[in-house]
């Protein structure tokens, strides 16, 4: 069963007549863990609204690793890029946690775009708070500890996510922020010792949400804040909440 279009926020932000354009052109996928969407240096032939998945956004260096830069959820778009000037992608999206989305062509997100309608709003509204979150990423990792970070991370995937819960390797974990696995296992083990998640069987809980809150950094405060501020402007329709 997949869920509804409408239950990703800029789809649900558009006014009636611009989601009956694009309705005919939503086709429903399921996006499996860890499967790739995007590649660093390919075209882009669609766009992707998640409904209940999470979307991850990598750098890719020279020698193939690289590190999380951004996560995508129900509030937004992977593939901005496609429509805004360039069909190709320096970074990788690849699927944090399985779900299911609606993809568009990527020629009929751009003729919407060129209409210069709600949308076009919507969608640069978005751009600007995505970019945020990659600025502060960059910042966060260079600035605090292994802890804050993976705080960080936790607390904005399950943001996006409408859950509490979501399944996720220690490989990937360590993939998406760029550290070693044994650092991963060392600051999971802390933050299970302390009550705060529960990590089996790759599936992480968490248990006390304000304590995650009280650990992390500043960075998750000012990524959320950016996100409220700047897609309160385009909301035409009850929003969902972040949990």
């Amino acid at each position: 069963m997949f869920a509804s279009p409408k239950d990703n926020y800029l789809l649900n932000s558009l006014p009636p007549e611009a989601y009956a354009r694009l309705q005919p052109e939503l086709e429903p996928v399921t996006l499996t863990l860890g499967q790739s969407i995007f590649e660093s240096g390919k075209a882009m032939t669609h766009v992707y609204f998640p409904s209940d998945c999470i979307v991850s956004l990598l750098h890719v260096m020279n020698n193939r690793t690289s590190a999380e830069i951004a996560v995508v959820g129900f509030e937004g778009v992977v593939g901005v890029s496609s429509f805004m000037g360039d069909s190709a992608t320096h970074n990788r999206a690849a699927v944090q946690n399985a779900g299911t989305a609606y993809r568009v062509k990527a020629s009929v997100m751009q003729a919407e775009f060129d209409m210069g309608t709600t949308l076009q709003k919507a969608i640069l509204c978005y751009t600007q708070a995505l970019i945020a979150q990659m600025s502060q990423t960059a910042a966060c990792n260079r600035h605090h500890t292994l802890e804050q970070q993976l705080c960080r991370w936790v607390l904005l995937s399950i943001d996006r996510l409408r859950s509490d819960e979501m399944k996720m390797s220690e490989e990937l974990v360590a993939n998406m922020l760029g550290i070693r696995l044994g650092a991963v296992s060392e600051v999971t083990e802390k933050l299970q010792f302390a009550r705060l998640i529960t990590y089996l069987d790759g599936r992480i809980s968490v248990l006390n949400r304000v304590g995650l809150e009280s650990l992390v950094c500043e960075c998750y405060g000012v990524v959320e804040s950016e996100y409220e501020r700047l897609l309160q402007g385009i909301r035409l329709q009850p929003r969902p909440v972040f949990i």
